[in-house]
């Protein structure tokens, strides 16, 4: 690709935050500290989870970087930076979150594969670039189509970065064209994060944001942009990133039998408290985050201090000086939701945190419901102990 390139090594890696939990060092995956997460409605870019299964691509002439979109289209075009710029610039407010966020937890009930995620694999930010709706129109795809007159109905983004698990090829995904294609989904050919341009961690110069979707979906880096009759065949559609049930190991796993996974379901997280935490009896503050996919809002979220068997709803916000209302158009539809509550703690105890999403889907109670050979998809109920009377070691 003319102006940027997937180097094979890692040299030229960009620095990072110092404060960053450091899971995988080649490639470069980390995550901030929880109680990072929830002093911003916005989350610093420095502070955002680095998700990477190469290299970082390195840019040498940004004015020669050009994305090829080919395919099942009339008229293949190579677009440069500055015409994804002279389309109608939309800023979208978008959560994305590594489907292996809270990996850890998962693995304490059955070993699984995969980074060691905490729980902050996940940040919330500002994505300022196109809607892929209009640049797929330059090329002669209306608005909400399904299929092209050639018989596309995905859209395929091809990374310029190197994968081991490609054999050394590009990372790769997909979704469906009509998704692509409509304006209301948000899909964004993005060039700034939080009002500044991507920097080489998060995609520079141009990346895909998909929201409401796995972060596994969003790529980074675009080569090209392919119009396909099927979704795409890569190894993180296809051998990858699905959901199985508790009873598929290793041995009998069956990688067809299952779709991509694609929305996220609801989750929530405590991120005022660490797992284990020594606190002093009294007042304690219980905050953090919450979510849904596919662009649902969060109707309550529960906390309990007392293992479960009780609960109070926490509040709920997201920008200052605005109420949150559940999928209001005054809310950030496909962005986290902060939650928040004060309560007594008199003795040790569990703390437990649990959310609804508008369409009444609620966190499952056990890990081990859900657990797969993957670790992915950990949203069940967050769970934090709570020593009364000792002070931090």
């Amino acid at each position: 690709m003319p102006g940027i390139k997937g180097p094979s090594d890692y040299s030229h890696e960009p620095p990072r935050h110092p404060c960053l939990q450091i899971n995988s060092k080649e490639p470069f995956n980390a995550e901030p500290p929880r109680s990072a997460l929830v002093s911003s409605y916005v989350t610093p870019v420095d502070l955002f989870y680095k998700r990477n299964h190469g290299p970082i691509p390195v840019v040498d002439d940004i004015e020669r970087y050009c994305l090829d979109i080919t395919g099942l289209i009339q008229t293949p075009r190579k677009l440069y930076m500055r015409d994804v710029r002279m389309l109608p610039k939309y800023n979208v407010t978008a959560i994305l979150q590594c489907a292996g966020n809270r990996r850890t937890a998962m693995s304490k009930t059955r070993k699984v594969r995969g980074v060691g995620w905490d729980v902050s694999a996940i940040g919330n930010a500002i994505w300022g670039g196109a809607k892929l709706a209009d640049v797929l129109e330059l090329i002669g795809i209306p608005k909400l189509t399904s299929s092209t007159q050639s018989g596309g109905m995905h859209v395929e983004f091809v990374s310029i970065d190197k994968c081991k698990e490609e054999n050394g090829g590009p990372y790769k995904a997909s979704i469906p064209l009509i998704q692509a294609t409509n304006p209301e989904a948000d899909v964004l050919l993005a060039y700034e994060m939080n009002g500044e341009p991507l920097n080489r961690d998060h995609g520079y110069p141009l990346r895909v944001i998909v929201p409401g979707v796995i972060g596994a979906r969003s790529v980074k880096w675009l080569d090209s942009i392919n119009i396909i009759a099927e979704e795409c065949q890569g190894f993180f559609m296809q051998k990858d990133y699905k959901m199985f049930p508790p009873s598929v190991d290793w041995d009998n796993i069956n990688w067809s039998t299952r779709r991509p996974q694609m929305d996220f379901p609801v989750q929530s997280v405590i991120c005022s408290l660490e797992d284990v935490q020594s606190i002093k009896p009294g007042k304690v503050t219980i905050s953090g985050y919450a979510a849904s996919g596919g662009g649902r809002g969060i109707e309550r979220v529960d906390v309990s201090i007392d293992g479960g068997k009780t609960w109070l709803e926490a509040s709920r916000f997201q920008k200052t000086g605005i109420p949150y209302i559940s999928d209001h158009e005054s809310s950030d539809k496909w962005a986290w939701v902060l939650f928040e509550i004060t309560v007594d703690i008199p003795h040790s105890t569990e703390i437990v945190a649990k959310a609804v999403d508008s369409a009444a889907n609620v966190q499952p109670e056990n890990v081990q419901d859900i657990w797969n050979l993957r670790g992915i998809l950990n949203t069940s109920w967050h769970r934090v102990q709570v020593r009364v009377g000792h002070s931090n070691m």
